[in-house]
């Protein structure tokens, strides 16, 4: 008791907010991503972002659509706003492992070139040269595709509090004579690993002024392992698409880690 008393002085004093429940209860939430966002993939009867409405009534916008990769996520961005406007509390964006199997080259966050610039250090000020960068706008490659996608979202919804997920680890997925991906164990077709992609997502985190929740570690789901298969959707078939068990340990990391960050 006494040390409820000294919190509520204090917060009375330095005019601090009581905090009494989870910031995100209740909000409206656009979910940006790909099949493991997407409402119509099967592998689970609820998603994650199901399960965040059921239990903590958040009001999921959801546009991710299954096969998408970076490049679609200005689409998405463009139908949220077309739909609700600036009516939505925050934005979620989880994909980028159909970047990887599409083996997009990850290539560079920017381009320098020389340019004059005035400066003024301890003297007077004068024009001087220096390198100067700029970021990779284009589709041809990941991180590319990930500063158009971030620059537009960050344009249209520059109040709203954006959140990046990094990918889950991915195993074998079998679904069909043309379309069979190997697990991570392999690079992809341009050479690459897993790990590049994931780490581009915490990098642009950095570079964009965004949180970023690694999924890929926070979560544990780790298909590689036949000991995991109780969370994914088929031991022979899909070690990709996380199952209702899977989607529960998701919504659940989610809310733990989305409480540190406010809606503004």
């Amino acid at each position: 008791m006494l040390k409820r008393i000294l919190i509520l002085c204090l917060c009375a004093a330095f005019a601090l907010p009581m905090v009494s429940e989870h910031p995100w209860k209740g909000k409206r939430v656009a979910y940006f991503g790909d099949s493991i966002t997407d409402p119509n993939n099967v592998t689970a009867r609820k998603h994650y972002w199901n399960y965040l409405q059921e239990w903590y009534g958040v009001t999921p916008y959801v546009y991710a659509i299954s096969g998408k990769q970076w490049d679609d996520i200005p689409r998405q961005a463009e139908a949220l706003e077309k739909e609700h406007g600036h009516d939505v509390d925050a934005i979620l964006i989880f994909i980028g492992t159909n970047d990887f199997n599409a083996a997009v080259p990850v290539g560079e966050w920017f381009e320098t070139d020389s340019c004059r610039v005035e400066a003024a250090v301890h003297r007077p000020r004068a024009m001087e040269t220096r390198l100067h960068r700029t970021p990779v706008m284009t589709t041809d490659t990941y991180r590319g595709r990930i500063n158009r996608a971030l620059d537009d979202v960050k344009r249209r919804f520059p109040e709203k509090q954006i959140i990046l997920l990094t990918p889950l680890h991915r195993a074998y997925a079998n679904f069909g004579d043309r379309n069979i991906q190997p697990d991570e164990s392999y690079q992809n077709a341009c050479g690459e690993w897993i790990d590049a992609y994931v780490e581009s997502v915490v990098e642009a985190g950095r570079i964009w002024a965004l949180p970023v929740i690694d999924l890929n570690q926070d979560t544990g789901l780790y298909p590689l392992m036949d000991e995991m298969m109780p969370y994914f959707g088929s031991k022979e078939k899909d070690r990709l698409h996380p199952n209702d068990a899977g989607h529960v340990r998701l919504a659940k990391t989610l809310w733990q880690r989305l409480s540190v960050y406010p809606i503004f």
